[in-house]
């Protein structure tokens, strides 16, 4: 199996109704050089000026972006050829990122490479230090920009910090 980092930006709080602005993924080794990036073409007329402003982008750029289709059937492709086994979906934020990278898929291409699971960090990180209050984001070194590939990379450094301190298994079973 392999990890992947994923983190989203978007314009909004839900898929459908809101866009997916863009997408970073990385696959969770110890390099952290097999990344994904895409931004996307609005696929709603709705819009939150202070989510939007999260991204760095005006509505007026992201209108230049990709078409949704061909970014996500990139990003199922490279998730194919980077995968050994059943590919993990993780992020900071499941609850938010997986609902949309879940529609998305699904919208665009049919299913959802990464399935029905997803693992939340934070709450990975909690259970480790047995404290419901405790953050990770301590353990990132790289900044977190609203950049999605820098903040997948730092959630991926702190995945791997939490490997190295605590022991964390990682399986990377096919």
């Amino acid at each position: 199996m392999t990890y992947f980092m994923v983190d989203v930006e978007a314009d909004g709080p839900i898929p459908g109704d809101y866009s997916m602005v863009s997408v970073g993924a990385i696959a969770v080794e110890p390099a952290l050089d097999c990344t994904f990036y895409g931004r996307l073409r609005p696929i709603s007329k709705r819009w939150l000026p202070e989510a939007l402003s999260v991204s760095g982008f005006s509505r007026e750029e992201t209108f230049q972006f990709d078409d949704p289709p061909e970014v996500m059937n990139r990003f199922a492709e490279w998730i194919k050829s980077n995968t050994s086994g059943q590919p993990v979906f993780i992020s900071d934020n499941n609850g938010f990122d997986l609902q949309f990278i879940n529609w998305y898929f699904h919208h665009f291409c049919g299913r959802n490479p990464f399935g029905y699971s997803s693992q939340n960090l934070g709450s990975l990180y909690k259970g480790l230090v047995k404290n419901m209050s405790a953050s990770f984001k301590h353990l990132r070194k790289t900044k977190h920009t609203h950049h999605p590939v820098d903040d997948a990379r730092g959630n991926a450094e702190a995945l791997l910090e939490l490997q190295e301190r605590y022991g964390l298994r990682i399986s990377r079973k096919v």
